[in-house]
């Protein structure tokens, strides 16, 4: 299987739900390598990388998210070349 990398933003309610922890939970039921923060503007920004079917089930949890968050909306990019990162971590 390929690997590939994407960067995604999700907006709604997003901050304050627990759901940078239950990305993070998530990403490493996939075997995913990457990272979650908050951002400024109350949206939250993900990058992950892994197996093509695992990272696109991760994308469609995204459109989900933690049990207490409200998703309006997702966008992803693909992300060029891989990254060396080992893990999945929230960044502060």
């Amino acid at each position: 299987m390929a690997i590939v990398r994407i960067n995604a933003r999700v907006e709604g309610r997003v901050q304050g739900v627990f759901f940078r922890d239950c990305t993070r939970q998530e990403a490493e039921r996939h075997c995913l390598h990457g990272w979650v923060r908050n951002q400024a503007d109350g949206s939250v920004e993900t990058e992950f990388q892994g197996e093509e079917a695992e990272v696109a089930a991760m994308v469609q949890w995204l459109h989900q998210g933690s049990p207490l968050s409200r998703v309006s909306r997702v966008v992803t990019k693909s992300c060029p070349g891989l990254a060396t990162e080992s893990g999945f971590r929230v960044k502060y």
